[in-house]
């Protein structure tokens, strides 16, 4: 399902660093990047926008198949801006209650399936960084290199907690804590596309290592395969 173009699948929990490497890592390839995560929050922020309840799973696989979104860029590339329905939300998805929203609507299967195509048709080339949660067990199982990245749940709390006290939000890192755990607990124990490593997946544990340390493991992990020829 990978296609002829060179896929890397990067799964984990909340706050495993995912997101940024994998934005890094695709820069630094010149591929292009899918952020799942972001659909499904975008989903959950858009549900709330014209009263859709969370549990209204029909209602949202007609959202989710019709939802105006756009992935845009900065000056000179940098920054992922993302745009619904004309308005700009990169900011306001992140919060946790969005979070939550989106790893809800995640666990109904026609939510999913509506999400499923649209993103596989993000693989162009010269190829693509995906990270999500179920990137290399559902959505592009024949990728040659898939990876599972996490990390411990307080390393993940205090990683939160800066990343909002750097946006001048207060938070309470305890509490971020247990929220990080329940959703750990709701996604690993859905009933479709749990998540949990993908077979064949490389495992890394990022609890003690800095950003530029994952990302040079895993360029070399591409560079070893020799996707980038």
């Amino acid at each position: 399902m990978s296609g002829e173009w060179p896929v890397v699948a990067i799964d984990g929990p909340s706050g495993s660093g995912k997101g940024t490497v994998a934005g890094l890592l695709a820069k630094r390839l010149g591929w292009n990047l899918l952020d799942s995560g972001a659909l499904y929050r975008l989903l959950a922020f858009a549900a709330g926008n014209h009263g859709i309840d969370l549990t209204n799973e029909e209602a949202l696989k007609v959202l989710a198949a019709h939802l105006d979104v756009q992935f845009t860029h900065g000056k000179g590339g940098q920054g992922q801006h993302i745009i619904l329905e004309g308005e700009e939300v990169t900011d306001v998805i992140r919060t946790e209650q969005v979070g939550a929203g989106a790893s809800q609507v995640a666990a109904l299967p026609a939510v999913r399936d509506a999400l499923l195509q649209r993103q596989r048709a993000f693989l162009e080339a010269p190829g693509l960084v995906a990270d999500g949660r179920d990137m290399g067990t559902v959505v592009f199982p024949d990728a040659p290199l898939k990876i599972f990245l996490t990390a411990s749940a307080e390393e993940r709390a205090r990683r939160r907690y800066l990343q909002l006290k750097n946006k001048g939000i207060d938070s309470d890192q305890a509490q971020l804590a247990e929220e990080i755990r329940t959703r750990d607990e709701r996604d690993s124990q859905r009933a479709v596309a749990p998540l949990k490593p993908a077979d064949g997946a490389i495992l890394l544990d990022s609890t003690d290592l800095g950003i530029e340390e994952v990302l040079e493991r895993l360029y070399a992990e591409v560079a070893r395969l020799g996707l980038t020829e």
